[in-house]
């Protein structure tokens, strides 16, 4: 199980992100991504302790660990310098949090942040066919989500990705312990959302894919 958007107490998370790793790494996880949400207030706070963390644990724990945010009602016009300030400190994950039904984030997120070129636009809601075709060209993951507030448009993602041929990983966008589900629940929130058995598998795939890339590059 791979999991690339979580939260610790350097956002809205309960767990410091040792705990939030090692709870993660006993239920079976190979790979965790810390991905606090920011804005240009904390953003140069947050993220060099998670990268400071994850170097700290790098070969203390059976788990891969990745410092990474997850930009938050940033205004559309501001997401794409964002985004290169996090790659400067250190992100090695991206993630915008998308236009979900649960939050009122401002209409435009979800095109600013694939034309940023990020790595995953998260829960974005009821995204348009064009705008999840411009994901599938600039190689922006879309997220199928198991957190029950946000995964109300989980069906109306997969299926645009389907037809656009865009890329979908699953995540937990995990706040408390009890918010890792396992990898057997995780195929049935995708089977759930309406892909198939081989559309999962290549989740999969793509979530690992997408850690050896970063993994390759640090």
């Amino acid at each position: 199980m791979i999991d690339l958007h979580t939260h610790t107490i350097f956002s809205d998370g309960v767990l410091v992100p040792t705990e939030l790793a090692r709870r993660a790494q006993v239920l079976g996880y190979r790979t965790l991504a810390f991905t606090d949400h920011v804005d240009f207030s904390n953003l140069d706070f947050v993220l060099p302790r998670l990268v400071s963390v994850c170097r700290a644990l790098a070969g203390e724990m059976e788990i891969n660990l990745l410092p990474g945010v997850e930009l938050t009602h940033v205004p559309p016009k501001l997401i794409g310098a964002c985004a290169e300030q996090a790659r400067a400190l250190g992100a090695a994950i991206i993630v915008v949090h998308g236009e979900t039904l649960a939050e009122p984030v401002a209409p435009g997120t979800n095109r600013a942040a694939i034309e940023a070129g990020v790595d995953i636009l998260a829960h974005p809601g009821l995204i348009s066919l064009d705008e999840v075709e411009l994901a599938a060209k600039q190689g922006v993951f879309l997220e199928i989500t198991t957190r029950r507030s946000h995964a109300l448009a989980n069906g109306h993602v997969a299926r645009l990705a389907r037809q656009a041929g865009a890329e979908l990983l699953l995540n937990n966008d995990a706040h408390a312990p009890g918010d890792l589900v396992t990898l057997e629940m995780a195929e049935k929130i995708a089977l759930g959302a309406g892909l198939g058995q081989s559309e999962w598998l290549r989740m999969r795939d793509n979530a690992q894919n997408l850690v050896e890339q970063k993994n390759a590059g640090r």
